[in-house]
C-alpha cells in the first residue's frame, strides 16, 4: 500500500523506490540502445507478471483489443519523449501485472520525428512492451487552437485526447490517460479498476476548492447565453493530464464535437486563457467521476509564468504530476532542479545513458 510522504525528502524517495509490487526482472543490460534517431536511452528492465496475473508469456503477443488489458494512451512526440519514457518505466516498474498493460501512443509529425522513428525509440527502450503507435493529423485540429498564455499549451498533440475515441481501434472501451510530465509510484491497477458510475464518461481527481470563476474569462461570464452550460451542475477544476475515459461513452454521446463547438467559441471571442483545459472544463464540468486526489499530485512543474519549485501535498501519493511550466528534465540537466525532481530521476531512461557514458569514458 502506498505510504503518506515522510517529512524528509530523501526518506520519501526511499519509500517511493520500495512501493513496487512484487515483480520479476529478466534483464537489466548496461548496454546503450543502438538507434539511428538523437534519441538514446538506456533499455529498461523488463518486468514480468506475478504469479496472480491473469495472462502468462510476453506481453508483445497480446491483442489490443483485449478488454482484459489495462489500456492507457499517451501522446509521443520528440520535446516530451524524455518524460513519457520515464512514465512507461514507472508504471512497469510499479504494478503487479506488468506483461498486461497495452499502451497506445499517439504521435504526430513534427521535429523531424515520424511515428515510426518514436515507435522505434520505443521499442529499443522496453523490447517486450505491448503499444501501438497512431499518427496524429495535426490539420484536423490546427484551425481550432487559439493561442494560450503559454506557447507549449498551444502543440495540437495538447488536444489529441479528445480524439482517442475515433483514433484508437473501436474495440478499446475504455483508457487510462496520462501525461508525460508524470510518474506512477502505485499499481496501475488500483486507477484502472474505479468505476465510472451512472453517465460519467471521465474521471479524475476533482478539486472543488479551486476558484472555477479564473478558468474564463470577463467575456464568457458577462455573456447572457455562456455560463448557462454550467446550470443545474456543481463544476469543479480538475486536471486533464490524469483521466480514466470511457472511450464508449464519448464515442455514444458525441464528445468530440462538444469539445469542438467550445474551440470554435473560443477562436472568435477569447472565452478563456488556458489551452486544451477550458473545454474540459466546460463540457465535463459537474458530471466527473471523483477519484483520489492521491492518482495526481499535480503543479510539480511550479507556475506556468514564473518557474518555481512546489513541495508535495500532505496525504499518500501515487501519481506525480509535474504540470506546469519547469518539467523535471529540464531542471535536472540545468543543475538547479527542485527537491521534488530527484523522485523523478530514478525512472529516467535517458540520465542512465549519460551515466553508462561518463563510466565508459573514465
Amino acid at each position: 500500500m502506498p505510504r503518506r510522504p515522510a517529512p524528509a525528502l530523501g526518506l520519501l524517495l526511499f519509500c517511493l523506490l520500495l512501493l513496487s509490487p512484487a515483480f520479476a526482472i529478466r534483464s537489466f543490460p548496461g548496454k546503450v540502445t543502438d538507434r539511428s534517431s538523437d534519441f538514446q536511452f538506456t533499455e529498461a528492465p523488463a518486468y514480468e507478471n506475478g504469479a496472480k496475473c491473469a495472462f502468462s508469456g510476453t506481453s508483445s503477443s497480446l491483442p489490443a483489443c483485449d478488454s482484459n488489458l489495462v489500456h492507457i494512451a499517451m501522446t509521443l512526440d520528440g520535446e516530451y519523449l524524455r518524460g513519457t519514457m520515464a512514465a512507461v518505466h514507472s508504471v512497469l516498474k510499479h504494478t503487479s501485472c506488468p506483461e498486461n498493460v497495452f499502451f497506445h501512443f499517439v504521435a504526430s509529425y513534427s521535429d523531424g520525428q515520424t511515428p515510426a522513428k518514436l515507435a522505434h525509440v520505443v521499442k529499443s527502450a522496453f523490447p517486450s512492451l505491448a503499444f501501438k503507435v497512431y499518427a496524429f493529423n495535426e490539420r484536423s485540429v490546427s484551425n481550432l487552437i487559439s493561442s494560450s498564455i503559454r506557447q507549449a499549451l498551444d502543440n495540437p498533440l495538447n488536444y489529441a485526447r479528445s480524439y482517442f475515441a475515433d483514433i484508437l481501434e473501436p474495440c478499446v472501451r475504455r483508457v487510462i490517460y496520462l501525461d508525460s510530465d508524470v510518474v506512477v509510484v502505485d499499481d496501475i491497477q488500483k486507477l484502472w479498476s474505479i468505476s465510472l458510475t451512472g453517465s460519467s464518461v471521465i474521471g479524475a481527481p476533482e478539486y472543488c476548492h479551486a476558484n472555477f470563476t479564473k478558468y474564463f474569462t470577463d467575456e464568457f461570464w458577462f455573456d447572457p447565453e455562456l455560463p448557462k452550460v454550467f446550470e443545474g451542475k456543481k463544476p469543479c477544476y480538475f486536471n486533464t493530464g490524469v483521466m480514466v475515459m470511457d472511450l464508449w461513452r464519448w464515442r455514444n454521446g458525441n464528445y468530440r464535437q462538444k469539445l469542438e463547438k467550445w474551440m470554435e467559441i473560443q477562436r472568435g471571442r477569447r472565452i478563456y486563457e488556458l489551452g486544451s483545459l477550458p473545454p474540459f472544463l466546460l463540457v465535463f464540468g459537474g458530471g466527473v467521476e471523483p477519484i483520489d486526489h492521491r492518482w495526481n499530485q499535480h503543479g510539480l512543474g511550479g507556475h506556468n509564468v514564473v518557474n518555481s519549485c512546489r513541495s508535495l501535498h500532505p496525504g499518500p501519493v501515487s501519481l506525480l504530476h509535474w504540470s506546469g511550466k519547469g518539467k523535471p528534465w529540464a531542471r535536472l540537466d540545468a543543475g538547479s532542479p527542485c527537491p521534488v525532481d530527484h523522485l523523478w530521476a530514478p525512472y529516467d531512461l535517458h540520465g542512465l545513458h549519460r551515466h553508462t557514458q561518463l563510466q565508459e569514458q573514465e
